[in-house]
């Protein structure tokens, strides 16, 4: 039996501050950044 509808009912809503910072270009681009550099320091580190 699909309890599809039932898990989506019952799946937490985001904030509404999740969602400002969803919306916001600013937080995509910091977030964009960071994950980047991250992955960066993870490849330079492959290399020393």
């Amino acid at each position: 039996m699909d309890h599809t509808s039932d898990d989506i009912a019952s799946a937490p809503l985001p904030t509404d501050q999740t969602l400002r910072a969803r919306k916001s270009l600013a937080a995509q681009v910091v977030r964009f950044v960071a994950i980047n550099w991250k992955m960066v320091k993870i490849i330079l580190k492959e290399y020393h």
